[in-house]
């Protein structure tokens, strides 16, 4: 039986993951038993647990705008914390599985592979990318770039001009299990398309805007991703 340490265990996606059978033992530590921004917290928790596997998903995510206005917490959480994280892993040779993002990749020309130059496209982007520079340096890890988002779609309008790769959180829930043996990055997302197209399965009433009409034309419309070795990893 596999022992997994969740951190953000009281996150979106976790509460989707604990709905998921499985006969894995899996922790998720509430932030006054592991508080990623205090290696001690970290190194407490897991000594007592002793678990083989930690699956990272406790991130500052929404709203997107908090990494513009406070920095501090920013890298507090994505990338001191993420480091901690990693410093206690390799400690007792845990292995590590990050949950990145999409955006991490330029964001110009898609279906970007897990080999290709990444350049990330806003500040929320360079807090996980930050994130990822120290797992990368942790050979017992794996990193998933991952387009994921809740269901049934959160937002009354959606961009017609932005190429994704999204998918619901139960997606990854349900298949998760089947990658924390893999090490290196995976590219995790649905099928490539418009995030309106991707929306208007689930409300045909959604409202079509434009991104670059918002944000202006320099603005990558394309972070789309090369998902063919995780759709061969699922099946």
């Amino acid at each position: 039986m596999k022992k997994i340490v969740f951190t953000g265990g009281t996150g979106r996606f976790a509460i989707v993951f604990r709905k998921i059978p499985i006969k894995e033992k899996v922790f998720f530590p509430k932030k006054n038993e592991l508080n990623i921004e205090n290696l001690n917290s970290i190194k407490k928790y897991l000594k007592k647990v002793k678990p083989g596997y930690l699956i990272h998903t406790a991130a500052l995510s929404r709203p997107m705008d908090i990494h513009e206005k406070n920095i501090t917490k920013s890298i507090n959480t994505n990338i001191i914390g993420t480091a901690n994280i990693v410093n206690a892993c390799q400690k007792d040779n845990i292995k590590l599985i990050y949950f990145s993002t999409n955006y991490v990749y330029p964001g110009k020309k898609g279906n970007y592979k897990e080999t290709d130059p990444v350049l990330p496209i806003n500040k929320y982007a360079i807090s996980k990318f930050g994130g990822e520079c120290s797992v990368q340096m942790y050979e017992n890890s794996l990193i998933l770039r991952i387009c994921m988002t809740e269901k049934p779609f959160i937002h009354k309008k959606a961009f017609s001009d932005v190429e994704m790769n999204f998918m619901f959180h139960e997606s990854l829930a349900k298949n998760l299990l089947k990658l924390i043996d893999k090490k290196g990055i995976i590219n995790v997302g649905g099928k490539k398309q418009s995030v309106i197209n991707f929306a208007k399965k689930y409300n045909k009433n959604i409202k079509r805007i434009l991104a670059k009409e918002i944000y202006g034309k320099n603005f990558p419309l394309k972070p789309s991703m090369n998902i063919n070795l995780y759709k061969k990893l699922i099946k």
